[in-house]
């Protein structure tokens, strides 16, 4: 009897060990069912986490892009500089600390250009601004990959010397141009010398852009039956002596966008003023040196509009190849009212006196 109660009593025990047992599994299984969950939940947040922080990294890296210009000025004159003030101003309003400029001014010589340039290719920059037309053409033959916009270029054709010329160039080269419309420059003449007999055109024959312009010039006054004479300077040594002899022989002087006269105007007005001889000039800083009269464009605004073309081509992927060149928007009449008074000249009320400095 006593035996067949323990024996009861043992398994009774046993059973309630197993139950136990069994309710403990359970209850293990369960937790280590909610720890996985739980696991595997905060590891999808922290994946998605993960993938947000590298998608806001890559947007931080594309925000964060820096590109580096390289700008070569062919020399140090208003005209240029207003130029080159626009085209980093414009890159700067849009890029902000994400851009920066090497400028280098070559001093008016065609070897500093290529040197300037060449050093810009080495160096990699992203993209190179050549203000003035050496500087253009000194890009031309240092890179063919490297974008290129010029400014303050009268005609891309002749200083590329692209005889199919259709707006665009199809190469590494875009920008803007200084040219203003040359007829109306002569009938700016016409208009204040109804009387002139004999037209003096004063260049720099080794500027390209000034003969293109001259050329253009010599035609308009043909066909108003104006005689002419060229007088050019291979550079601004020749300067004192061309001048002289301009002066002795013409009525009238036209100085076009020359950038080695634009570095001379004091030279030049202290010859033509006192031999009482009037200068209508390209754009307004030759005027302001020593001319009466301009129909002239904004430097500043070609500059800008080069640095908008800039923006587009590194930030946007513009093909530069397929991009017209750009001209200024507007042109207004200008008198340099200083020398005007000198010369005893009046303008019609259409002129608007350029600014002192």
């Amino acid at each position: 009897m006593k035996k067949r109660v323990l024996a009861l009593l043992t398994a009774t025990v046993m059973t309630a060990a197993m139950i136990a047992g069994c309710g403990s599994d359970a209850g293990t299984d369960a937790a280590a069912t909610d720890t996985a969950s739980e696991e595997q939940s905060g590891a999808e947040e922290s994946e998605a986490d993960s993938t947000e922080a590298a998608d806001d990294t890559a947007d931080a890296s594309a925000e964060g892009e820096t590109y580096h210009i390289g700008i070569c000025q062919l020399v140090e004159h208003p005209a240029l500089d207003e130029a080159t003030k626009g085209f980093q101003e414009a890159l700067t309003d849009k890029l902000g600390e994400n851009v920066t400029f090497d400028l280098q001014n070559a001093q008016g010589e065609q070897t500093n250009c290529s040197t300037i340039v060449t050093q810009f290719v080495t160096d990699g920059a992203d993209l190179i601004l050549a203000n003035a037309t050496a500087p253009l053409q000194a890009a031309a033959a240092a890179t063919n990959t490297i974008p290129i916009l010029g400014t303050s270029i009268t005609d891309y054709a002749t200083a590329l010397d692209i005889a199919d010329w259709t707006g665009a160039t199809g190469t590494n080269i875009s920008g803007t141009s200084d040219l203003a419309p040359l007829d109306e420059q002569e009938n700016m003449l016409v208009e204040l010398f109804p009387d002139a007999q004999k037209v003096g055109i004063l260049y720099c024959s080794a500027e390209a852009n000034s003969k293109y312009q001259a050329d253009v010039f010599k035609a308009s006054l043909e066909e108003d039956g104006i005689a002419y004479e060229e007088f050019t300077a291979a550079d601004s040594n020749e300067i004192q002596s061309v001048v002289t002899s301009a002066c002795e022989s013409c009525d009238v002087l036209y100085i076009p966008t020359d950038n080695t006269m634009a570095s001379s105007t004091e030279l030049i007005n202290n010859i033509a003023l006192p031999a009482g001889v009037p200068i209508i000039a390209g754009e307004e800083g030759i005027c302001k040196g020593c001319g009466v009269a301009t129909l002239s464009i904004s430097y500043y605004d070609i500059g800008y509009t080069a640095g908008e073309m800039a923006y587009d081509i590194l930030v946007n992927g513009a093909d530069v190849s397929t991009m017209e060149i750009k001209y200024a928007p507007q042109v207004t009449k200008e008198f340099n009212s200083d020398i005007c008074d000198k010369l005893g000249i009046k303008v019609p009320d259409d002129y608007v006196a350029i600014a002192a400095e």
